[in-house]
Formats: C-alpha cells, sequence, structure tokens
C-alpha cells in the first residue's frame, strides 16, 4: 500500500466502455497540480456529505447528474441526529464524596419510546446520553462573595449535578438533500455543496419529549432545581450525517446494493454514513465500520471470483 498524504479527491474517473470506475483524480494540496491514480477498485468512505459531492463532480455523458446516479437518489435523505433537548438538576446528597477514579465514566439510557408503549405523539425514539460532576472552584464567577472565607468556600466542591441529553432518530426525507452549487468552490478549485435541510415535526416531538422525560427522570430520584433544555439546534451540529446514497435492493429507488456496492458502477463502493436507509438514535460509527468490514469481504470474494 501507498499512502500520498496531502491529496484532495476530486472526482472518480469512469470508463463508459467497460462501465467500471477507473481510477481517482486528486488535487495535490501543497501545488494544485491534478494527479490520477489508477485502480481496479474504487473505495469511497469520505464521510456523507464528502462522498456525495465527489460522487457529484463525477458526472458523465451518461451520468450527468452524479457518477452512478441513475436512480436520481443521490444527495437525497440526508439524516442527522437531533439533540438538544434534555435536562439537568442538583442532586442533592453525598457531598462528602468525590469522583473515584482517573477516568470516570458517563452514563447511557436505551430507547424506551415506541419499544412496548406507543406513543401518540411521535414515532421511533430516542436515547440519553448523560453524567454526574460536581461543581468546582469555578462556580464562584456566579456567585455573590468576597474575601478568604469566600475563597475557601471555593476550595471545596460544590454540589452534584446530573444531566440527560437527548440524541433522537431523523426519519429520511426526501426533500432533505444537498447538491452541487456551481457558482462556489473551495481553496483547491473543487465545487462545493449546497445543503437543504430541516427537522421535520417527528424531530421537533421527540425533542420536546427528550426535556420531559428527563425532567421527570430527574424528580423521581429527588433531583432539585430541574432546569429542562430544549435547544433550536438545526441539522449538522450533532456531526452524525447519514444518508444521501442509500442501500436498497431496487436501482431505480437507491444508489447501492445491500453490500454498499453501487448499483451502475459495479467496481465501486460507498462505505460511509451515505450508504444509511434510516438514522436509528445511536452513535453511527461502529456501524459504518462493520459495513465497511462486510463490504470488504464482498469486493475480495468477487475480485477471486473475476466479477471485478
Amino acid at each position: 500500500m501507498t499512502l500520498r498524504p496531502f491529496s484532495v479527491v476530486h472526482s472518480i474517473s469512469f470508463d463508459p466502455k467497460t462501465r467500471r470506475a477507473s481510477g481517482v483524480q486528486v488535487i495535490d494540496a501543497r501545488t494544485k497540480a491534478a494527479i490520477e491514480f489508477r485502480a481496479k477498485v474504487v473505495f469511497l468512505c469520505a464521510s456523507t456529505l464528502e462522498s456525495a459531492r465527489i460522487l457529484f463532480n463525477s458526472s458523465t455523458t451518461e451520468f450527468s447528474n452524479g457518477l452512478a446516479n441513475s436512480s436520481g437518489e443521490l444527495g437525497h435523505n440526508l439524516m442527522d441526529h437531533i439533540s438538544s433537548g434534555g435536562a439537568t438538576a442538583t442532586v442533592p446528597g453525598r457531598e462528602d464524596q468525590l469522583e473515584v477514579g482517573r477516568r470516570p465514566n458517563g452514563t447511557y439510557t436505551p430507547r424506551f419510546r415506541n419499544v412496548k408503549t406507543k406513543s401518540p405523539d411521535f414515532i421511533r425514539g430516542y436515547g440519553f446520553q448523560g453524567g454526574a460532576n460536581r461543581e468546582g472552584w469555578g462556580r464562584g464567577v456566579t456567585q455573590v462573595g468576597f474575601g478568604a472565607d469566600f475563597k475557601k468556600s471555593l476550595s471545596r466542591p460544590g454540589p452534584w449535578h446530573f444531566s440527560f441529553y437527548g440524541f433522537g432518530e431523523c426519519l429520511p426525507n426526501h426533500d432533505n438533500f444537498v447538491e452541487i452549487d456551481k457558482d462556489k468552490v473551495d481553496a483547491w478549485g473543487i465545487p462545493t455543496l449546497k445543503i437543504h435541510c430541516g427537522w421535520g415535526q417527528n424531530e421537533l416531538a421527540l425533542r420536546k419529549d427528550m426535556a420531559i422525560s428527563a425532567s421527570e427522570m430527574l424528580a423521581a430520584v429527588g433531583a432539585r432545581d430541574i432546569q429542562p433544555i430544549v435547544g433550536d439546534d438545526p441539522p449538522g451540529l450533532t456531526i452524525h450525517e447519514m444518508g444521501t446514497a442509500r442501500m436498497g435492493r431496487d436501482p431505480k429507488t437507491s444508489v447501492l446494493n445491500s453490500f454498499n456496492q453501487s448499483h451502475d458502477v459495479k467496481n465501486l463502493f460507498l462505505t460511509d454514513g451515505s450508504a444509511m436507509v434510516s438514522s436509528s438514535c445511536v452513535n453511527p460509527s461502529l456501524t459504518y465500520m462493520a459495513l465497511t468490514a462486510r463490504a470488504c469481504d464482498y469486493a475480495v470474494q468477487q475480485m477471486k471470483k473475476g466479477e471485478l
């Protein structure tokens, strides 16, 4: 293997005679010279948005709206986990105790909505990441006080707090999509993306319920000063982008098959979040890794059979 740094991918090369990807075109990040690398098989794992951008910028006469996009689905169904919902509170007691260990960890509450009982307000659900902490001396910034006694009081840890922070499922929506911005290029002269994405009513209902259920849980354990969290973060701030090159059995409605292989260009694989059809509500990176391992194993088998 040759690892070549300072290489910004511009596009995938396509041979119309063989209907195969023939390599990758890159821009040298330091010299800005264009270089092409040839390959029998191409794996694109550049992240959801960048993989879509590369395929759009790889348009050919046959694939005028992006390489491997005969379905027209490339760029559509962009998803991100909805967050900014939950609650924080003060938990009385245990003021004589500190965190134990060098790396105290947080908590995770798996999805509990729409598991056994159907919610009347939304489908799917969310999980909570959370944790406890004691206030440090920095709390003095907002406290009233002065002098030696005040400073001495800050040398002792403050009260315990506990927080729940939700991460909810985003439903696929064809109207959440990306396209090439023909009027704007990046530092290497490559056309950039224009993103059209917003939360639907189901996602907003999830966020609202995050604050309600988190507050109820904290109240149930005797917490005080409960502060519900209902933010207005737009898609993208959770940085769990998924979709844009969805898997599917039907080439007319999807970009990839179940092995992350392009329906249209058989030696092209996409193994990042772009392949996702739905988002669930958990961190997706391990899923990408599993899909990549499976796709690699499948590609090796196909190469041994002479299919690639």
